[in-house]
């Protein structure tokens, strides 16, 4: 490890949130003299403090502002296969301990100990999501080492992610291992069956952090009750509460080949007779419902993330205002209101003011009656905000 680049950080840098188990070194904190501006995007490095003492070994890269990731605290550590393998080994291990069926998110980037990578799994197949130039350059190593821990034949490479393109990454989309599936996948979670469809649709194909929230969701479902899921994608809450119980359920996306998912997995789940579907904006979809006097016991919003960054915070926030104030009208009364946010940029206390007040502005009372998060085969990581995104606010109106 002799030949091996050092990235050095500035005397006012704090090294020791680093030695804490921060994973992200700025570029704005680091010496980037000629050698640092000329490291290759992905190689390793050693990150050393002012005074020349190694901290970690860190993924560089120059051209993004994240321009190291800390990989370990051991700066002699090699990165090939047998280190994916280890850690792999240990995410897996943890899934099979929470899940009965080798359906789950297996990384969940930082928090595994595998910083940019995202790994969904569905049964034989696994869709890779690797979101810094580190992985991108070990892509053979890390997809070998994911057959041999798990034993899944195919092996899927999904480039969609926004901040492929911080890092200066194509989003180009292809087979790693065995083959891409020719249709949508069942997967059964919360006693419905969902349909993924793993390389066409919406990030990996399907979102398993809102499992347990679809299933709280469930609970609230009394015979005969009426739901509406808004942004429903291939039906999450819809199919949860139909699955409970639900006489019928509505469901609105702005996509229609995400519709025809939650349709295909109605008629698997045997409530194809009880789902209906509407495909617009879903702003004009919930004007248009209190327009037409609609009313349900169950509402839920899961919109896409409307603050993906701190510059579109404010925008956001009213945008989960207008939400809730379009919503409320259409919960019956002592009926429930489920509000959803994947915006790591706003806070659970922005955000839960922002409903709150929507909710108000629409003349409702409402008592806050549960707050969830994403499950556990997305783990957080304490010292980064950003790991900890999704947000589920569940009102009784």
């Amino acid at each position: 490890m002799t030949d091996i680049p050092v990235i050095r950080l500035k005397p006012k840098a704090n090294a020791r949130a680093i030695r804490h188990g921060a994973p992200w070194v700025f570029a704005n904190e680091v010496v980037t003299d000629r050698r640092t501006r000329s490291i290759a995007p992905g190689a390793l490095a050693v990150l050393e403090d002012a005074d020349r003492t190694p901290l970690a070994l860190i993924a560089a890269n120059p051209t993004s502002k994240i321009i190291g990731r800390v990989l370990s605290r051991d700066v002699t550590e090699a990165v090939d296969q047998a280190w994916f393998a280890a850690r792999l080994g240990k995410a897996l291990a943890l899934r099979a301990r929470l899940y009965d069926a080798p359906f789950y998110r297996l990384v969940h980037a930082e928090a595994d100990g595998l910083p940019g990578l995202v790994i969904d799994r569905f049964g034989d197949t696994a869709v890779v999501q690797p979101n810094a130039a580190w992985l991108e350059v070990r892509l053979d190593a890390l997809t070998a080492a994911l057959q041999e821990v798990t034993g899944v034949s195919h092996v899927l490479k999904n480039a969609g992610g926004r901040t492929r393109a911080l890092e200066g990454l194509d989003d180009v989309s292809g087979v790693l291992a065995g083959q891409a599936p020719e249709a949508a996948l069942p997967v059964k979670m919360n006693g419905a069956t969902y349909m993924a469809d793993l390389t066409g649709g919406q990030k990996t194909g399907l979102f398993f952090d809102q499992r347990d929230n679809h299933a709280f969701a469930a609970r609230l479902v009394a015979p005969g009750a009426k739901v509406l899921d808004v942004f429903s994608h291939v039906g999450g809450f819809g199919l949860a509460m139909l699955a409970a119980g639900a006489e019928s359920a509505l469901c609105v996306d702005g996509s229609a080949p995400a519709l025809a998912l939650a349709e295909e997995g109605a008629r698997a789940s045997g409530h194809d007779d009880r789902l209906a579907v509407r495909q617009g904006d879903a702003f004009d979809a919930l004007t248009a419902l209190a327009e037409e006097g609609a009313q349900f016991d169950v509402v839920i919003c899961d919109p896409p993330a409307f603050a993906p960054s701190k510059q579109a915070l404010e925008a956001g926030l009213r945008a989960y205002e207008r939400i809730a104030r379009l919503a409320a009208p259409l919960v019956a009364e002592g009926g429930y209101l489920g509000l959803c946010s994947c915006s790591h940029a706003a806070d659970l206390g922005a955000f839960r003011t922002a409903c709150t007040r929507g909710i108000g502005r629409a003349g409702r009372q409402a008592s806050l009656i549960h707050t969830g998060f994403a499950g556990p085969d997305h783990p957080l990581m304490p010292q980064l905000a950003e790991s900890g995104y999704l947000k589920a606010l569940f009102y009784r109106l």
